[in-house]
């Protein structure tokens, strides 16, 4: 009886052990396992860098948050804040997303390098980070853009092909790049040099701070003084935004040489429309939006990524993330009509409102 009862002891205690052993074995795997037993009702939180550009309020936060209510059905949580440029703020706001427990952050970064604390903070919370538009420093878990130096060569072709016959190695180019807090604007700047060097002279050539119309025009105000009104042949701008302060400047020394510019805001299309900025570069926001809210469910709820990235990126802390990147057009009024007007980002009236409309009428923009 007595050794009857101790093999049913031993027995007994085997299956705790055993049981334990279980539980410390489930605690013990990735966040994965536990996060895919939430389906579709996780948290996601959404980090975008500022204010003054308007693509980020006007179409990447409502394209990600629809992409991730029709992935969940409608079940998912959706945070947002936006950081003003200012990369302080932005890592208060990424502590109330860790206190908020969100299951995945997607992360378009004010200050790439700064945020990496952050971005090691939410890791060590079992927050997955995907980096959306810029590369952040740190543990991220995934990342989308468009192919940033491609968007610098496309900016330097165009630039090129404006110039004609003018574009030779006496011409003289001002150079206004983004800023040096975002890397995006290192590789603009990068796809840009390796199409203009050797072809054109770069007289000026700034960095931005904070990606600044104000700093923009005060650049080009300089650059006039130091190259000389009548010696510019044209301007590379790194986006519409500067593109814009660029062009006040030029007006008041009564130039008009073509400019670049990115991101194809309303404003840099009108302009583009009158013909007072020969180019932008046309990003359709909606396949980068698409792909974030497709990664960001996907690791909340513990699934591969395969399907989605096929690209690998590293950054300097992380090696082979897995990302989708997003190839770009050169945007000039002659496809206005095929790119933002067909893919639904302006209509016609929102293009050729007052002075533009005789000109979008030449254009036979409709």
């Amino acid at each position: 009886m007595r050794r009857a009862a101790v093999a049913v002891a031993a027995g007994a205690m085997a299956v705790a052990l055993a049981a334990c052993g279980s539980a410390k074995e489930s605690k013990g795997n990735d966040s994965s396992s536990a996060s895919a037993k939430k389906g579709d009702n996780i948290k996601v939180g959404l980090l975008l860098p500022e204010n003054k550009t308007a693509r980020y309020e006007k179409f990447d936060k409502p394209l990600i948050e629809k992409k991730i209510k029709e992935l969940t059905n409608g079940k998912a949580e959706f945070q947002y804040n936006n950081a003003r440029q200012d990369a302080n703020l932005q890592a208060q706001q990424v502590d109330t997303m860790i206190t908020n427990k969100v299951d995945v952050l997607i992360l378009d970064a004010v200050d790439a390098k700064a945020i990496q604390n952050s971005v090691q903070k939410a890791k060590d919370a079992g927050i997955k980070v995907v980096a959306y538009d810029r590369l952040a420093e740190g543990p991220i878990s995934a990342y989308t853009s468009f192919d940033n130096e491609e968007v610098g060569k496309t900016q330097g072709t165009a630039l090129l092909k404006a110039l004609g016959s003018k574009a030779t190695k006496s011409s003289k180019i001002v150079m206004v790049n983004g800023s040096v807090t975002d890397p995006n604007a290192a590789q603009f700047k990068k796809g840009a040099h390796s199409v203009l060097d050797g072809k054109v002279t770069i007289a000026k050539e700034f960095d931005t701070k904070e990606w600044s119309p104000d700093n923009a025009n005060s650049e080009m105000e300089s650059a006039i003084s130091a190259v000389g009104k009548g010696k510019i042949a044209g301007v590379y701008s790194a986006n519409d935004g500067m593109a814009g302060g660029i062009i006040t400047a030029l007006k008041a020394a009564g130039l008009n040489v073509p400019v670049t510019g990115q991101d194809a805001e309303l404003a840099g299309v009108q302009r583009i429309v009158a013909g007072e900025q020969y180019m932008s570069v046309y990003k359709p926001y909606a396949p980068e939006a698409d792909a974030a809210a497709e990664m960001a469910v996907a690791l909340a709820q513990g699934k591969s990524l395969d399907s989605v990235a096929k690209d690998k990126v590293s950054s300097g802390s992380a090696q082979d993330v897995p990302s989708v990147l997003v190839p770009v057009t050169a945007l000039t009024k002659d496809n206005i009509n095929d790119t933002v007007i067909k893919d639904g980002v302006y209509t016609a009236a929102d293009i050729c409102t007052g002075k533009y409309k005789s000109a979008c009428d030449k254009l036979g923009i409709k």
